[in-house]
């Protein structure tokens, strides 16, 4: 159960889709209830093949490109730690490649947002893609690999809520609401990020 909530609040953490919710509702404001339910849902089956092919061809990335692990954890602390700092900032989207110019243009020219902008970068960015790949490499028994599918899927059912529910989280909370909640994932996120990379830098000095 450790591991679960452990895996479970990382992931949802570092993907954080409550930061997502602006974003959707700006570019589903001229659909129907039913499309936008449509688009969560598909949005976040898209974010879930991401997450998989990310948790199961990890180690094959790495040895492809011949990174290690504490690399890779260094490398992905990094940018955990710096969308966290985006996100305490106020910067999210920006540091997600969203500007409102970006965001119109996807409005008018995009026929399908489920994918992108919506599942990559916004939900299942470089940060999260990173964190998959070192759990793969951290965590090779069946028991846990399970433990770890299930905290996956857990976290896809709560953002589809979370963007089947957007417009009436937007009402609720509000940009102030929203953006507080955001702050606090950040300071999360950034510990998250810090945690990866003193974990890297500890095994380093071990094998030295």
């Amino acid at each position: 159960m450790g591991l679960f909530i452990m895996i479970f609040g990382a992931l949802f953490s570092v993907m954080n889709p409550f930061g997502t919710v602006p974003v959707f509702v700006s570019l589903t404001q001229e659909h129907s209830k039913s499309e936008r339910n449509k688009i969560a849902f598909w949005t976040s089956l898209n974010v879930l093949i991401i997450l998989l092919i990310s948790f199961f061809a990890g180690k094959f990335i790495l040895l492809f490109f011949g990174i290690t692990l504490n690399s890779l954890k260094i490398a992905g602390g990094l940018i955990i730690a710096s969308s966290g700092f985006a996100l305490l900032t106020g910067e999210f989207n920006k540091h997600k490649g969203m500007k409102k110019e970006k965001v119109k243009e996807d409005i008018s020219n995009r026929a399908d947002i489920s994918l992108t902008p919506l599942a990559i970068p916004m939900i299942a960015g470089p940060g999260t893609i990173s964190l998959l790949i070192a759990y793969n490499q951290e965590f090779e028994e069946l028991n846990e690999v399970l433990i770890i599918l299930g905290a996956i899927v857990l976290s896809l059912v709560c953002i589809y809520l979370i963007l089947k529910s957007s417009y009436y989280i937007t009402k609720s909370l509000g940009a102030s609401g929203i953006n507080a909640l955001s702050r606090i994932i950040g300071f999360i996120v950034i510990a998250i990020g810090v945690e990866f990379i003193i974990s890297a830098v500890v095994s380093v000095l071990n094998i030295a």
